[in-house]
């Protein structure tokens, strides 16, 4: 392979990117040149018109070679930004979405000093808000071990280990105590829904974060069945919903004798989180 400036290697990996059906192909061979040389990403313009070296344009051939196969980026570089906080990524968890940090805003809008995580993931729901509450504490469950670890490596990251509980968990099934809020960022792709997602969804990211298997409501189900129990008197539910999910997910808490039940939008105008209180 002949030399190239950064440049011109960022020019022709974009194009094998747009090819390959990528969307914004431009940007993510900037960010996969940035790993590739260890240089922060807005840098990547600064060595635009120098040489790569041989070893930068190797790995830098071998991640554009995964993304044109649909790879997530974030699995390639290994972390995800989110509510202003890198988080390690792997394909064991999902990738945090922006449209999550719609749940944080709301949580922080709440008075609590102790909150629960239902499918922690990467923990990105339960380590944020204890990050931004310095005296809080809260537990963190998930089905999959390795996703309790990869969330319990976030922890340590943002210094909020020794306030964090992280514990394998079929949903309530090793929860214990009470929570000022309960919170959760279900699987809530129903089974048919999964053909029509993105190849980084449907090939790379965990299907058990991603659907129930069945309609997509079935976890929203348990939660309004179960989480009453483990709530202080004053407490509340909050969990993230697909776009087209409000009015059945506010259904079902309120079939479950839950009080106030609400529905918030993300910044798109989306339906986006539900919140049940505990009735008086």
């Amino acid at each position: 392979m002949s030399p190239q400036t950064a440049a011109q290697a960022m020019a022709a990996a974009a194009g094998r990117l747009r090819a390959a059906g990528v969307p914004d192909p431009a940007r993510d061979a900037r960010l996969l040149l940035a790993h590739a040389a260890a240089v922060d990403a807005a840098r990547v313009t600064l060595i635009a018109p120098e040489e790569i070296a041989p070893e930068v344009a190797e790995r830098f051939e071998q991640l554009i070679a995964l993304r044109a196969v649909r790879v997530p980026v974030s699995q390639l570089i290994g972390r995800r930004a989110f509510y202003g906080r890198d988080f390690a990524i792997s394909r064991d968890v999902l990738d945090p979405r922006p449209e999550t940090e719609t749940l944080i805003d709301l949580a922080l809008g709440n008075d609590f000093s102790r909150i629960l995580d239902l499918g922690t993931g990467s923990g990105c729901i339960l380590v944020t808000l204890l990050a931004e509450r310095a005296r809080a504490t809260g537990l963190g469950v998930d089905l999959s071990e390795a996703a309790c670890l990869q969330a319990s490596a976030n922890a340590v990251q943002h210094g909020v280990a020794e306030r964090a509980d992280i514990r394998q968990s079929d949903w309530f099934s090793a929860v214990d105590g009470r929570f000022d809020l309960i919170l959760s960022n279900p699987p809530y792709l129903a089974a048919d829904e999964m053909a029509a997602v993105s190849p980084e969804l449907r090939q790379h990211e965990p299907e058990m974060a991603l659907t129930d298997g069945q309609d997509g409501l079935s976890i929203y189900r348990i939660i309004a069945a179960e989480a009453q129990g483990y709530l202080t008197p004053e407490g509340r539910v909050m969990v993230e919903i697909g776009w087209q999910q409000g009015e059945a997910v506010q259904e079902i808490f309120a079939a479950a004798g839950w009080g106030r039940v609400t529905l918030a939008h993300d910044l798109d105008g989306r339906p986006r989180v539900v919140s049940a209180d505990k009735p008086a």
